[in-house]
């Protein structure tokens, strides 16, 4: 599908749940609210999705098959025709990781390495996400 119909079915999956506007996103659009390319399932204003929708659930992280980031694994799975792959060890100092409150890009190492909060606002990350980190992150 081209670009023009696959933004025209992003505008048009926009709903007004719980007063936060949501958006589903699939490639090549990209949902033009944040900084980064990122898709995913009922995304709102800060990152959280379908899956994933708690205070804490303010991260969007990038996916090596395809450079885009997605709010949880099963959002890419929901919207791209392709396996995800988790992001390569040898990239870890590159940007992977969006704070859904502020806009900052993280590194994986900075993330991983990290205390489940953003480091340039505070934001709480879900802490419960460590438990499946590799669908996210080589070992």
């Amino acid at each position: 599908m081209d670009d023009k119909h696959s933004k025209e079915r992003s505008k048009r999956a926009t709903d007004r749940g719980g007063g936060r506007t949501r958006r589903t996103t699939r490639p090549p659009a990209v949902d033009d609210r944040f900084p980064v390319p990122l898709c995913g399932v009922a995304v709102d204003p800060q990152t959280r999705c379908a899956h994933w929708d708690d205070t804490v659930d303010v991260v969007a992280l990038r996916f090596g098959c395809c450079e885009t980031f997605f709010p949880c694994h099963a959002c890419h799975v929901e919207t791209v025709d392709h396996d995800p792959e988790p992001w390569p060890r040898e990239r870890f100092d590159d940007p992977a990781v969006l704070c859904g409150a502020c806009g900052e890009t993280l590194t994986a190492r900075t993330y991983l390495d990290g205390d489940d909060a953003c480091p340039r606002c505070g934001a709480a990350f879900n802490p419960g996400c460590r438990r499946h980190r590799d669908r996210y992150f080589e070992r």
